[in-house]
């Protein structure tokens, strides 16, 4: 593994719209008219996979219009990043497995497989809303005479989601699987900060990038909790079930707010915007690691399909 400053600043020349997202053995990206999947098989070869996007300027209302675009991004980018993880864990079987799956109608292009990964889907939303938005004020909840300071209260909700979502980063950071997933995180980062520097995409340019992106994904997460402490501020009920219900209420507006101030963050570079920035790269220090050479070329590999031949489709 190379033993790079991860803190060393890309001399990045544009923004891109590609982004990513780190699979099992693998990366994804997706580009403003193609998509792309890419995974080391067992054998050590690169397996790709290419789809079409329309994520450019003839890109449906509810991916332009602001608000709405972070709420929809959300939802397509979950159901979409779930699908080809389990797509990239597929592709880790064996041919043995593979035969017994499709067997018992779990492929990857079968209708099993498809109620699998919508429960899946629910399963995960259920868990992070539980952790991350009844617990939280539950927990607060017990706090003395806490429903007379509704600002304290918000804020307290808010210090214990953040604290929880820390913690639970950190302890998934522990296993193999979840750091080989962060250095491949890692790679996705450096490709795109290559790419944005408009140098050759080769594992030597790759490799001196910075593995932190103000447009992460994580960023974006870090955001969402930081704006519904504010948010939550003006909800006027006291009573712990009363702002749970205004939580799941309220998350479309917050998830909408938080896209508009990452795009905002990510198109400028000022006071306000570096502050909007900080945590959300603070943590990128938890959830990228720096990735090895065969990381990179899986990188390379996925983003290159990605790139449109017109340019200006490429600006965030």
């Amino acid at each position: 593994m190379s033993k790079n400053n991860s803190n060393q600043p890309s001399a990045e020349k544009f923004k891109s719209k590609i982004g990513g997202q780190a699979l099992i053995e693998g990366i994804m990206m997706l580009g403003p008219n193609t998509g792309a999947m890419a995974c080391r098989l067992p054998d050590g070869t690169i397996d790709l996979e290419t789809w079409e996007e329309n994520n450019g300027k003839n890109a449906p209302w509810y991916k332009k219009t602001p608000l709405v675009r972070g709420c929809t991004s959300f939802v397509i980018s979950l159901v979409k990043g779930y699908k080809y993880m389990m797509k990239s864990a597929e592709k880790q079987l064996t041919e043995e497995e593979k035969s017994e799956m499709e067997k018992d109608g779990k492929g990857s292009e079968g209708s099993s497989y498809d109620i699998f990964m919508y429960i899946g889907i629910l399963v995960g939303v259920l868990m992070a809303v539980g952790l991350f938005v009844f617990l939280p004020k539950i927990l607060v909840g017990f706090i003395p005479d806490i429903k007379e300071h509704r600002i304290i209260r918000s804020a307290l909700e808010g210090i214990v989601k953040i604290a929880l979502f820390v913690a639970y980063m950190a302890l998934v950071s522990l296993m193999k699987d979840i750091r080989r997933q962060y250095m491949y995180h890692g790679a996705e980062h450096k490709t795109i900060a290559c790419h944005e520097a408009e140098l050759p995409l080769t594992v030597e340019n790759v490799r001196k990038q910075t593995r932190f992106h103000k447009r992460c994904g994580t960023s974006f997460i870090f955001l969402v909790l930081l704006v519904s402490i504010f948010v939550m501020c003006f909800v006027p009920f006291t009573e712990t079930w009363q702002r749970i219900i205004c939580s799941l209420i309220l998350l479309p507006l917050v998830v909408g707010i938080s896209y508009e101030f990452i795009r905002l963050a990510g198109n400028n570079d000022n006071l306000l915007t570096r502050i909007l920035s900080a945590p959300g790269l603070a943590m990128q220090r938890i959830t990228t690691r720096e990735p090895d050479d065969s990381m990179i070329e899986i990188a390379i590999a996925a983003m290159k399909p990605c790139i449109p031949a017109d340019k200006t489709e490429d600006k965030w």
